[in-house]
Formats: C-alpha cells, sequence, structure tokens
C-alpha cells in the first residue's frame, strides 16, 4: 500500500518541500486559537478575544486569492518570504499590543495585517506537487500525502497551542505558530529546484488563460459548504460534550473525526482509482451529507466517538477529489490561484457555520445543531451536481502539461 507514496517522495527534493510546508501551516490550527487564549487570558472577555480572531480570519480568507494570483504571476520564494516576515512581524505587534494594554483597536488591526500576510503554503505545496510530478496518478497520491498531514496538522496544533498556552503563558503558543510559519515558510522557498516558474504577464506572452468557471465556482461552493459543515460540526460537537458532562472530552471527539479523515487519506493516496475527481467530488459530497446524519441521533459519548470517527471517513476523499479537480482543469499559469478559491471557500464558511450552530444549539440543544451541518452537506452534493461532466471537468491544467485525463 505504500508503494505509491515511496514512488513520490523519490523525486529529488520532494520529502523535504512537503516537511517544510508541514512546519509552515501550523499557525492554520494554532494562531486563531492562540489569539483565543491571549485575548481571553489578558481581557477577561471571550466575546472580544472570538472577534479579533475573526479579524484575523476574516482577513486571511479575504486576501488568500490576490495572493495565490501574485504567486503564479511572480513566483513561490519571492511572495512567500515577504509574506512569512510580514506575518511574523504584525502577531508580534498583536501580542505586543495585547500584553502591553494598548486600545483594543489596535489588536484588530494587527490580527487582520497577520492574517492577510499568512502564507499560502498549503495552496504552494500543491502547486509545487503538480509542477515535478508528471502522473495524473502520482498527483493523486501527493494529494492524499498533503490532505493526510493537514489532518495532523489540525490534530496537533490546538493541542499543542492550548498547552502551551495553559500550562506555561498565554504568548507560547502564538509564539510556536509564528517561528514554525517563518522558519518553515522560509526553508520551503529556500528549496528552488523544485519551484514551478512564475508565469508574468507581458506583451509577448499576452493575457492570461481564462480560469474554467464552469468547474471552479460550483467547486468553491462545495469547499463553501464543507466549510459550513466543518464550523458548524466543530462547535456542535463541544456543545454535546458539554450537555453530557464532560466538556473535556470534546478535544477527543473533535480528533476521533479527524482521525478517521487521516485514515481515509492515506487510504485514498494508496488507490488506484478508475474514476475521475468530478465522479468522486459528487459522491464525497453526498457521502459527508449522508455521514453527518447519524449524529442527529446519538445520545452517548462513547456512540458519539464512534459514529464521528466513521463519519470522517468521508472528509479526506472528498478534499483530496476537489483538489485534484481543481488540478486538472485549472491552467498550471493560474493553478495557485485556483487552489487558493477552494482554501477561500472552506475558510470563508467555518465561520457562518459555526454561528449558525451555535444559534441551534442555544434554543434547540445541540443534537439540533447537527442539522447544520447535514443541511450543509446537502447543499455541498448540489453544488457537486452542477460540475460539468465528461471531458470538460478536466481540460485546463490538461492541456498546459499535456497529461492525459483519467475518465470521470
Amino acid at each position: 500500500m505504500l508503494t505509491s507514496y515511496r514512488r513520490i517522495l523519490a523525486q529529488p527534493g520532494a520529502l523535504r518541500f512537503s516537511l517544510a510546508g508541514l512546519f509552515a501551516r501550523l499557525p492554520i490550527s494554532m494562531v486563531g486559537l492562540g489569539i483565543v487564549l491571549l485575548v481571553s487570558a489578558a481581557t477577561g472577555r471571550y466575546g472580544v478575544a472570538g472577534a479579533v480572531s475573526a479579524a484575523y480570519m476574516l482577513a486571511n480568507a479575504g486576501f488568500a486569492i490576490l495572493q495565490g494570483r501574485l504567486l503564479d504571476k511572480v513566483g513561490q520564494g519571492r511572495v512567500l518570504s515577504v509574506a512569512s516576515i510580514g506575518f511574523g512581524i504584525a502577531i508580534a505587534l498583536l501580542v505586543v499590543s495585547v500584553q502591553a494594554d494598548w486600545p483594543i483597536g489596535t489588536s484588530y488591526v494587527f490580527a487582520a495585517i497577520g492574517g492577510a500576510f499568512l502564507p499560502q503554503v498549503g495552496s504552494c505545496v500543491r502547486a509545487r506537487w503538480s509542477h515535478v510530478l508528471e502522473r495524473p496518478a502520482d498527483v493523486q497520491t501527493a494529494f492524499a500525502l498533503e490532505a493526510v498531514l493537514d489532518e495532523a496538522v489540525f490534530i496537533m496544533g490546538p493541542i499543542l497551542v492550548t498547552l502551551l498556552a495553559t500550562a506555561w503563558h498565554p504568548v507560547a503558543g502564538l509564539v510556536v505558530g509564528v517561528v514554525a510559519c517563518v522558519a518553515g515558510t522560509l526553508a520551503f522557498t529556500a528549496q528552488h529546484a523544485t519551484e514551478p516558474p512564475p508565469h508574468p504577464r507581458s506583451a509577448t506572452t499576452g493575457p492570461r488563460p481564462a480560469m474554467p468557471w464552469r468547474t471552479v465556482v460550483p467547486l468553491a461552493v462545495v469547499c463553501a459548504a464543507l466549510g459550513v459543515l466543518f464550523g458548524a460540526a466543530e462547535v456542535t460537537t463541544v456543545a454535546f460534550a458539554d450537555e453530557h458532562g464532560h466538556k473535556s472530552w470534546s478535544g477527543g471527539l473533535l480528533a476521533l473525526w479527524a482521525l478517521g479523515s487521516l485514515t481515509a487519506g492515506v487510504l485514498t493516496g494508496a488507490v488506484h482509482w478508475r474514476r475521475g475527481p468530478s465522479v468522486r467530488v459528487r459522491w464525497g459530497a453526498l457521502a459527508m451529507a449522508c455521514a453527518m446524519m447519524p449524529l442527529y441521533f446519538v445520545d452517548t459519548i462513547w456512540l458519539m466517538g464512534l459514529v464521528l470517527l466513521v463519519a470522517g471517513f468521508a472528509i479526506a476523499p472528498t478534499m483530496i477529489a476537489s483538489m485534484s479537480l481543481t488540478e486538472s482543469a485549472v491552467p498550471a499559469s493560474r493553478l495557485t490561484e485556483g487552489m487558493a478559491i477552494m482554501q477561500t471557500g472552506l475558510v470563508a464558511g467555518v465561520a457562518p457555520g459555526a454561528t449558525l450552530s451555535g444559534l441551534v444549539v442555544d434554543h434547540q440543544g445541540a443534537s439540533a445543531a447537527y442539522l447544520v451541518s447535514v443541511a450543509a452537506g446537502l447543499v455541498a452534493a448540489a453544488a457537486a451536481q452542477a460540475l460539468p461532466r465528461g471531458r470538460t471537468a478536466s481540460t485546463g491544467h490538461e492541456q498546459a502539461v499535456g497529461a492525459t485525463s483519467i475518465a470521470p
């Protein structure tokens, strides 16, 4: 089963840039929570802490696509280096503003600047894999590997930042996240041999290739709906554990959900798929909705853990198929931008999902709030049906690199 992974990691420089990308992505799961822990410890106000963290996340979602466009035009090395330094300075100033009791408005500003500068390493790692690998099946395996590493980040990050902030100092979690981001990003950008070439526009190159919006728009809606599903399920699971008198177990329940996804991601990368990514996105989105339905009926902690573990098996295959479809449909010169659109959809959906589920929890209880995730899954499944079928679903990047598609 591991033969596929050994083959892609044997590519010159592949293991190094993937490991650097892993460390550089730690802030994705650390900084938002770290801001909440820092601001709440300093002010005693969770509402303000959540709002400062929201400013960080919204700015990240708003500027990710612009950064993706710059990455394609200017190149990963130059853009990511500047972004990582800007991110580190902004978060450092955020910490100072909170610790020195500056006006709260400055904390919002620095948090937003930090979110805007957060390096889009996840998109860049996948674009780099697409550049160094030739076989579509190998790219599929590489995306599965990165999905597994994403799950590892989302398992390790919250545990690490919480432990550091509570057992040592509220600043410690953020410091570790920032250092990992800056050091990991600079190590990633230092690896020039595997970096995709930039695609600057000029009079000789002509206009940029058109973005295949018929594929990108419904796929972005799928990602946004799944972001709502994730945000809602996280809040609901915490509320469920609290209702049953075991709030401290909420992290374990969510870890089981992530473990199911991680396991499925490993298996997905080892399988040779006869169906293309567009078909797998349609079935995966429907599976996500169906997997959330039993949660409404669960009434014990141990059974919730088991059902979440099983439900997690639908996550990674769906996300891997979504990124694979993006890679095959989007022109090579706009690939990072296309990846950033999908990542933005996911991030943008989390906050509304968390808010909606919180409102349902307050009025109807945690079990009913799982229906928010079910509804989001159904929206994703409906949007997936709008994806083009046949060759039109995956022609953009393949035409650019001369690859052959696996029929969807």
